[in-house]
């Protein structure tokens, strides 16, 4: 178990909750996350019950639920349930001799949709008149399909308010992912993580353990372990979409999820791009939030703009490089060649934004109070506008929190270059926007000004910054082990 202390503990501690009542836990997370290696642990080292649902019927479902359970029980003959109803009772019921005993549905989705009352029948056996005939079960329902276990609990939901637990299984962030990939070269870990992000099934069921010995293996291996049509992370962004009970009309969302890849992070930006009414794609980006494909984010100055992301990295990398590509790639012995003409577009298109993304992530979780001259409360990008010069500039890091007043306070701006040895131009720039953004109120001389590089600063800028606190450099060392 790689870095999982957190939800260990959390579901280690439900699992022993004292008392004679059932209670109901919910663990959801994106797929590929270990949700299920996390549960398998707990069930196993709790002696519990474990049912992984498949997509079947009603009745198909019943039977092997029933079965499952009969083993479980050390029964020779299955349990014949007619209804969930039965189903749900002889489950609340295997807490032997009081002592607290966890059971678990995996793919609680699958059930649910073939028993659309299943939730309610859940319910209805944690009330406290069905408490009376209950064992002390700790009920746990896990689920991938976002859109479906946000809802669980929400609203007017029949479980809503029933859960002791709600846990959500997060991808690792850039620092773990490096470390679970173990790949110690910085430039070869943020190139890997663009590609692959923090899965941890990406690395083991899906690579074998295959991973960039180093820089100048890194091309090598995109085009053995990605590129290539034998290998499993070649289909999965397609099969990501695929899954999703949510999206029906996946060709829509292929192209939606293509025209953010390609740049375009408004909703204008993107309704372009695909030919369509910028009112046409509320519902497909509602969607596509809701299942955790993307991020609706909110510009860090202009209230009344945002912008939409891909969360997913290896899905910005299909459509970027592999799709526009993809009859060539299904041909075994084409992907170098493919890989070598995609190389300026994955290092603008994929690169060039994920750099952007690692920064802020940086800048909110990693650095230092003392960096930004205060405690951070919110990471953004933003736009600001340059009337006299009749343009617009991007902030790519805008950092807001509080100040030792407790005042908040814009308390740095970033601009972040993968490419770029970053120089004093560049510091101009970042003085310039703090200065349109103090003339409105928004910032002052306080404010920091942050360049980040993943290649470099010039001489001159590394001497600015060594005698002034309120420059600060950023370069790739610093990301992955810095402060």
């Amino acid at each position: 178990m790689f870095d999982r202390d957190f939800e260990w503990a959390e579901l280690t501690r439900f699992a022993a909750l004292p008392g004679p009542r059932a209670t109901l836990g919910v663990v959801s997370g994106r797929r590929r996350q270990g949700k299920t290696f996390l549960l398998d642990a707990v069930t196993r080292a709790s002696g519990g019950f474990l049912y992984t649902a498949t997509e079947t019927t009603e009745a198909d479902a019943l039977r092997q639920f029933g079965e499952a359970l009969a083993r479980y029980r050390g029964q020779p003959t299955p349990f014949r349930f007619t209804h969930w109803d039965e189903a749900v009772t002889e489950l609340m019921r295997i807490a032997d001799a009081g002592r607290p005993t966890v059971a678990v549905i995996d793919e609680f989705p699958f059930l649910a949709k073939a028993s659309p009352s299943l939730p309610s029948i859940i319910q209805r056996a944690l009330d406290p008149a069905a408490q009376h005939t209950n064992t002390p079960v700790r009920l746990l329902l896990c689920g991938s399909a976002l859109s479906f276990m946000g809802k669980l609990l929400s609203g007017n939901a029949p479980l809503r308010g029933r859960a002791g637990l709600e846990l959500v299984v997060p991808t690792l962030d850039f620092r773990l992912a490096a470390e679970f990939w173990q790949i110690t070269d910085p430039r070869t870990a943020l190139l890997t993580h663009a590609v692959v992000g923090g899965t941890p099934a990406y690395r083991r069921e899906f690579t074998q353990g295959d991973t960039p010995a180093g820089p100048d293996d890194f091309d090598d291996w995109v085009t053995r372990a990605v590129l290539n049509p034998a290998r499993p992370l070649f289909r999965e962004a397609r099969y990501l979409l695929a899954e999703e009970p949510e999206l029906h009309d996946t060709a829509l969302y292929h192209s939606v999820l293509a025209a953010i890849a390609a740049g375009n992070a408004a909703r204008g930006g993107i309704a372009d791009y695909l030919g369509r009414k910028s009112t046409d794609l509320a519902h497909p980006l509602s969607v596509l939030q809701d299942v955790g494909m993307i991020t609706h984010e909110a510009d860090a100055f202009r209230r009344n703009r945002s912008a939409y992301r891909i969360a997913e990295p290896l899905v910005t990398f299909y459509h970027a490089v592999m799709r526009p590509a993809w009859g060539d790639l299904e041909r075994p012995g084409r992907a170098p060649a493919v890989w070598r003409r995609a190389q300026s577009t994955f290092r603008s298109k994929v690169v060039g934004p994920h750099f952007e993304q690692v920064s802020r992530e940086w800048a909110r979780w990693h650095a230092a109070p003392d960096t930004h001259g205060g405690q951070v409360t919110r990471v953004a990008s933003g736009t600001v506008n340059d009337p006299a010069a009749k343009t617009s500039h991007e902030v790519d890091v805008a950092v807001h929190g509080e100040t030792g007043n407790g005042r908040e306070a814009l308390l740095a701006i970033g601009e972040a270059k993968w490419s770029d040895v970053m120089g004093i131009g560049h510091l101009e720039r970042l003085r310039h926007i703090r200065t349109l953004l103090t003339a409105r109120g928004s910032a002052s001389g306080a404010t920091r000004l942050h360049c980040y590089s993943g290649t470099g600063f010039t001489d001159e800028l590394h001497h600015l910054a060594k005698d002034d606190r309120t420059i600060q450099l950023i370069d790739l060392p610093r990301l992955y082990d810095g402060e």
